[in-house]
């Protein structure tokens, strides 16, 4: 068996560990995952998925460097003797030493269609552009951002209403899948990893809660995209006297009112913006679950016919 360490953090990294885990070609020596986070509204310490699915499976050694560049992370990891290094979405650039630890290399599951949507956020990216497929590469890992050389690669078409949970959820399990096919491959040197070209190479940015912020002077369309983009996290948001109110589901309808004007179409509500109107069909203010529109509407009958903009509008 091959001595193995997966690198991974969210959701999506998950159906690649276990596939790692029910192999008989692989001995998961150890886990690096991104420390515990303070989740939910009593902050409690919460554990990677990643890190729950380890300590399920027994895997015996955890390791949750704040950095992985640390003296100390680097030397844990070294311990491990990895011959093998698999890495889905962990959320840290891997230094030279690092990659050069293991003599079969770091193979990473990113999730796109390589060169395009190298970096932090592909899923979003993808959706926020209007893609209309992605999909999910295996790749040898050097010293760039996502600029190694290609195993494999898998086509996974983007659903009109496909939000970043919906698509990953599916390109987590064709990551397995390729992982599961072709890695085995490459390490009999079946498979040769082929230089990926820079015709057609994009790169996306780490998310931060303000690119979820709506400016309504943008089409509806995009701003559509932004609300299926980011969700988990951060959640398209605007502002409503004084609150923030983050929507959860939305759709394009022909139309036109002033960018921000909440408007009364069927029964709901829908906003201006810089082309069409965008329906809410789900939002949350703070304190509240999220809400189909017209639950919202119970009690709020100065909602339609206010304006959605800044914290200071």
């Amino acid at each position: 068996m091959i001595r193995t360490v997966f690198m991974g953090t969210p959701e999506i990294a998950v159906p690649s560990l276990q596939m790692l885990l029910t192999s008989s070609t692989y001995d998961v020596v150890g886990v690096v995952t991104q420390p515990d986070r303070k989740a939910g509204r009593g902050r409690k310490l919460k554990p990677s998925p990643i890190k729950q699915v380890a300590l399920e499976a027994g895997v015996p050694t955890i390791l949750q460097p704040r950095r992985l560049r640390e003296a100390t992370a680097f030397e844990a990891l070294a311990a491990l003797q990895p011959e093998l290094i698999v890495v889905t979405a962990y959320g840290q650039i891997l230094r030279p030493e690092v990659l050069a630890l293991p003599r079969y290399g770091c193979i990473n599951v990113h999730a796109s269609l390589l060169p395009r949507w190298r970096g932090a956020s592909p899923i979003a990216a993808a959706i926020l552009a209007g893609d209309a497929q992605t999909g999910v590469t295996l790749m040898q890992m050097d010293k760039g951002m996502d600029t190694g050389p290609i195993l494999s690669q898998r086509a996974e078409s983007i659903r009109p209403d496909d939000t970043s949970i919906t698509l990953g959820e599916r390109l987590g399990r064709a990551g397995a899948e390729l992982l599961g096919g072709v890695l085995s491959c490459y390490l009999a040197g079946s498979i040769q990893p082929y230089p990926q070209t820079e015709q057609g190479a994009t790169v996306c940015r780490l998310i931060k809660k303000e690119h979820a912020r709506i400016d309504w002077q943008r089409p509806a369309q995009e701003i559509e995209r932004m609300v299926r983009a980011y969700q988990p996290w951060p959640g398209a948001f605007s502002w409503w006297q004084g609150q923030m109110v983050k929507i959860g589901a939305a759709r394009v309808v022909a139309g036109t009112a002033k960018p921000g004007q909440v408007m009364g179409v069927d029964g709901g509500a829908a906003v201006g913006t810089g082309r069409d109107l965008l329906f809410i069909e789900a939002l949350q203010i703070p304190g509240k679950r999220m809400m189909a529109i017209a639950d919202f509407l119970r009690g709020r009958s100065g909602f339609v016919g206010s304006f959605l903009g800044d914290e200071n509008e």
